[in-house]
């Protein structure tokens, strides 16, 4: 290896290992949630389903979301396609959490490489820590695998190249931004702003277009096309604000939409709010803040990810800005400004979810998870299975898994939880929702034990 070789590799290296220490902690998080059987939601079954009919290469058809449900008919997510190859060689669930972890670590690697250059080698180290475990990434790793993983490192790439004004590389690090999710056409145009106000004229101006291009193909055709009811179904939240504007205006100002927004000028220290890249993260925030849907307004879930790297990087060009600028205070502020994120991420990890992992019961097992294992055991391998959401994401690789709440077909086994499985009140036990669901059919209770419930189908 050459001089100019092995100087990179020592260069890397510090940028490299802080990305591992967010790769560590976030995969003995995941692994814990899934040793304990912590199911945060519905979703995490639902991107296993999709990966495991790429890799046997079918259409993304998810059982949970409803009987031959395409999941391109949902979101417009064709990135996912590259899910198929990982559960392959890995068919569990869990390898979708480590994903996740991996793209959230190359993003840490990128803004820790940018910030170690941009304002100094250590003080670089502890932003980029700052960014790998700041609250966006930990509600996503905390609600386990989304598609908006994907976009996390493709943003933190585009923005770095933006802050270096490499407008090319910005575009085409953001062009499969596209592919990612639909409202992503939207962080796509954004970002061709940018490159266009910094003097990439005929790149921002083409990238725009193909921003809006797949958000309309994405949107008005695919979708449509393979949803049931020939719609984009999220757009009714705004088309319901619409017809409702008293009800929006009262919603405008609803106090959990200051609260994300004052988390963020903190993980920014707000000094982010002084660059231009910063212009990235305003349509996110408007089709979350703008949805009648309360649960896209907070700080918390996975919503936040695809603002993390851009906020740290909006904040390493502000601090770069404000060293040569007016007024005095503001030179001066940039100076402490990369300590106020970094004692802003120290203050709030504790409070953010991964921060469970220094509370010694964390690490307890679960008292249940033998009755977990027991239930999973006495499920035949390749049947067809109804289920709540309790453990709907460790019987994917068991067969087909649909979820109670829809018209589904006679399953061979029904497994629920009684006790934290989301069943309506008045169904009491697994036979109530065979009886309520089957009728035409009998099923006898095969398993039974702390709360978990599998009854099978009789011939």
């Amino acid at each position: 290896m050459s001089d100019t070789g092995a100087d990179k590799v020592r260069a890397a290296v510090p940028s490299l290992v802080v990305a591992f220490a967010v790769f560590a902690v976030y995969s003995a998080f995941s692994i814990q949630q899934w040793r304990v059987f912590a199911i945060r939601s519905w979703d995490l079954g639902i991107f296993s389903e999709l990966a495991q009919s790429y890799a046997a290469f079918r259409a993304p058809i998810v059982n949970i979301k409803g009987p031959d449900y395409n999941l391109l008919g949902d979101h417009f997510h064709p990135i996912l396609v590259l899910l198929g190859p990982v559960w392959s060689v890995f068919p569990n669930p869990l390898a979708l959490l480590i994903v996740q972890n991996l793209l959230f670590a190359l993003s840490t690697y990128v803004i820790t490489r940018l910030a170690r250059q941009a304002i100094g080698p250590r003080t670089g180290l502890l932003v980029g820590l700052a960014y790998g475990l700041s609250w966006g990434l930990q509600g996503a790793v905390d609600a386990q695998f989304h598609e908006v993983a994907f976009a996390v490192p493709l943003l933190a790439f585009s923005a770095e190249a933006l802050y270096y004004k490499r407008f090319r590389a910005a575009a085409l690090w953001a062009a499969p931004l596209v592919f990612v999710k639909e409202d992503l056409g939207f962080t796509v145009i954004a970002i061709a702003i940018v490159v266009f106000i910094q003097g990439g004229r005929i790149t921002g101006l083409a990238l725009a277009g193909w921003g809006m291009l797949w958000f309309v193909i994405g949107v008005a055709i695919v979708i449509p096309l393979l949803n049931g009811e020939g719609v984009w179904q999220y757009g009714a939240g705004f088309a319901g604000q619409a017809s409702a504007p008293l009800d929006w205006l009262a919603e405008l100002f609803a106090l959990q939409k200051f609260e994300t927004l004052l988390w963020l000028a903190l993980a920014g220290a707000a000094i982010a709010f002084r660059s231009p890249i910063i212009i990235i993260i305003v349509p996110t925030l408007l089709w979350r803040f703008l949805s009648s849907n309360s649960g896209y307004w907070g700080h918390t879930w996975h919503y936040s990810a695809v603002l993390m790297p851009v906020l740290f990087v909006a904040a390493i060009d502000g601090i770069s800005r404000a060293r040569f600028a007016p007024p005095q205070w503001m030179r001066q502020y940039s100076a402490v400004a990369p300590a106020v994120a970094v004692t802003v991420a120290l203050l709030l990890f504790p409070q953010a979810p991964v921060g469970a992992i220094l509370n010694p019961t964390f690490w307890a097992p679960s008292d249940r998870a033998a009755a977990s294992e027991g239930a999973l055991d006495a499920v035949a391998a390749g049947s067809k299975i109804e289920s709540d959401i309790s453990l709907m994401s460790y019987l994917v690789p068991r067969g087909d898994v649909y979820w109670i709440g829809n018209a589904n077909p006679t399953p061979d086994y029904i497994v629920v939880d009684v006790i934290a499985g989301g069943l309506p009140a008045d169904w009491a036990d697994v036979l109530d929702v065979a009886r309520a669901l089957h009728p035409e059919h009998d099923y006898a209770v095969v398993f039974d034990r702390d709360g978990y419930q599998v009854a099978e189908l009789l011939p």
